[in-house]
């Protein structure tokens, strides 16, 4: 058998089929053979069973099995990159995270550096708590009125003597009312 001929190469071993009939001189050669002379036994060409007009199906079996796969992989990969996504964003909320962290130390660090100054705590402790040194004077604003008398003594009492409970009940009322 010659590789020329477009049959299979010989593998050596002789054929089991071919073994038990005998082969008809020059059919192998091609010495006797026609293109147009037919073979006994040879099949006749294919007819197709369609017109040649006919349309070729929608999907194709190979079409529907590639969207089943692909259909399959999305539906495989779906959780994955979700967790991805997530992650992703989950990563840039800590980063702002950590950069509003970041601001409020800096933040901290300033007050905490200005607190450590006796200038500014002695003026916070003027501001806040009214503290006055010595050779100062304090001056406080009631009700938008100054107070009579010096700083530090107390205003004179009214009236020392006590009264009952339904007087300072009906005095509370008139004040009030007034």
């Amino acid at each position: 058998m010659s590789a020329g001929t477009g049959r299979r190469r010989s593998t050596g071993r002789p054929l089991s089929h071919a073994a038990s009939r005998p082969i008809p001189a020059g059919t192998r050669s091609g010495a006797g053979s026609r293109p147009d002379a037919r073979r006994p036994g040879r099949r006749t060409p294919r007819t197709p069973s369609r017109p040649a007009t006919a349309r070729r199906p929608l999907f194709t079996g190979r079409a529907v099995v590639f969207v089943g796969l692909l259909l399959l992989l999305s539906l495989t990969l779906a959780g994955p990159v979700r967790q991805w996504l997530e992650g992703r964003a989950e990563i840039a909320r800590l980063a702002a995270e950590s950069t509003a962290y970041d601001e409020r130390i800096a933040d901290l660090q300033e007050q905490l550096e200005r607190q450590s100054d006796p200038a500014w705590t002695a003026r916070e402790a003027r501001e806040r708590l009214a503290y006055v040194l010595p050779g100062d004077r304090l001056v406080v604003v009631v009700d938008g009125e100054a107070a009579e008398g010096d700083a530090g003594t107390l205003p004179d009492a009214v009236d020392a003597t006590p009264r009952p409970w339904y007087e300072e009940l009906l005095g509370s009322v008139a004040d009030a009312d007034g």
